[in-house]
């Protein structure tokens, strides 16, 4: 078990006045001006849009904005995935009996807790990584406005947990009966790199997995061997109670929600893309400051090609499914190639993607990345396809992943032909 300890201050900091020691500057990053550049992320767009009058968001009585902004921004309700331990900006709201709600696509998150007087958004800007923003829940008397956060945010989001930029982490949590983060135990950033046996603390998930076990679905007492020695207390926890758990009544009010689901593959790819994004984001960065230093752009691109490669990705023993319709929404994104393939496949049985290469490849925030970063990523994965790379990192990729990846690639990313034809 790795136990990597993590502040979670950023829903104590008003009641503690932190936010005045700090200013929007302190999270600047030098020459990329993130407090100060203007944005294009999603929701900026979105905003002018509303404020030129294009968009009209239309006010649900019992869930405000949320049912309008997924529409809009074509998020689907399958991707919901409920939280319920405190780690979060509004972590005094959020508890067993009242989970947070998160709802993403490629480009955009949104965080929903009952009775709160706000959503909570993280959107994807391009050059900038990730923004966030507030939008108060209650019907705006002209148009409503999306409120960029700061310190609120960055104090956990602008830290090692992200790479060390602006960015997301989905942490796996011991939670206590109220969902408060049992700090001994530590905290799990999780990823497609997180033993499944260690996924999932602090969230509901819905599915099943077979005999593979997990820490969602779980809340513990908090006891002197949990607090004395949570090593041999996590070693002797009982996680039958929350394994292949297929509804969520009993557990809270799922009427209240607009599924009563919080899928399995949602949040295995919702851990996916989230540390996707931030190596994305680091590239960026680093490469800006490299300044045409061909090593510093290679040492710079190096960890999104090993990321997006799924290289130490760890393998499932048995198949897991989802309870909704997730998986089939998330594949039919596309895009498909000839043979109608895509890098959203899911695979399920022994790894989270059939054709392990990252679909984010075709994100806007990729898109954007340097033409040096680009074709410094396209050259190395090419290497890598081809096998002109025997590093045994990669020995993951089978011959037929390689050559599926190429295919893919080719037929859906005229950049990727064009360059590596350069």
């Amino acid at each position: 078990m790795r136990f990597r300890p993590i502040l979670l201050l950023a829903g104590l900091l008003p009641a503690l006045g932190l936010a005045a020691l700090q200013s929007p500057y302190d999270f600047d990053h030098e020459t990329v001006a993130y407090a100060t550049s203007p944005t294009s992320d999603p929701i900026a767009k979105l905003q002018s849009r509303i404020d030129s009058g294009d968009l009209k968001l239309k006010f649900d009585p019992e869930h405000g904005y949320l049912p309008a902004l997924l529409e809009e921004l074509r998020i689907p309700r399958s991707s919901q995935a409920l939280v319920f331990s405190k780690t979060s900006l509004q972590l005094f709201l959020i508890a067993p009996g009242n989970p947070r709600a998160l709802y993403f696509n490629d480009d955009v998150y949104l965080g929903s807790v009952k009775s709160s007087p706000i959503l909570e958004v993280a959107s994807m800007d391009p050059k900038l990584g990730a923004i966030f923003y507030t939008l108060d829940q209650k019907e705006a008397a002209a148009k409503p406005q999306f409120q960029r956060e700061f310190v609120a945010c960055l104090m956990c989001h602008d830290t090692t947990a992200t790479n060390g930029v602006p960015g997301l982490m989905v942490l796996s949590v011991l939670a206590d009966r109220d969902g408060h983060a049992i700090s001994v135990a530590g905290t799990t950033p999780m990823s497609d790199r997180t033993p499944f046996k260690e996924r999932f603390g602090g969230w509901y998930v819905t599915g099943t997995h077979g005999s593979q076990r997990h820490w969602g679905n779980l809340t513990v007492p908090v006891t002197k061997e949990t607090i004395g020695d949570p090593e041999r207390y996590i070693r002797r926890l009982n996680l039958e109670p929350g394994a292949n758990v297929a509804g969520l009544e009993s557990r809270f009010d799922t009427k209240s929600y607009l599924t009563p689901h919080s899928d399995l593959a949602a949040v295995m790819v919702l851990t996916h893309q989230t540390r996707i994004h931030n190596l994305i984001t680091r590239a960026r960065f680093e490469v800006e400051t490299a300044k045409g230093d061909g090593e510093r752009i290679r040492l710079a691109i190096e960890p999104l090609v090993r990321g997006m490669l799924f290289v130490w990705e760890a393998r499932l023993d048995e198949p897991v499914a989802g309870s909704t319709s997730f998986a089939a929404d998330f594949a039919g994104v596309g895009p498909h190639d000839r043979k109608g393939r895509t890098l959203r496949d899911l695979d399920l049985n022994t790894r989270l993607f059939r054709y392990p290469l990252s679909y984010l490849v075709y994100s806007e925030q990729f898109d954007a990345l340097q033409a040096a970063a680009k074709e410094q990523f396209f050259r190395r994965v090419t290497e890598i396809l081809t096998r002109q790379d025997t590093n045994k990192d990669f020995s993951h990729l089978t011959d037929d992943d390689r050559r599926a990846i190429l295919e893919i690639l080719t037929d859906t990313k005229p950049e990727f032909v064009a360059l590596t034809n350069k």
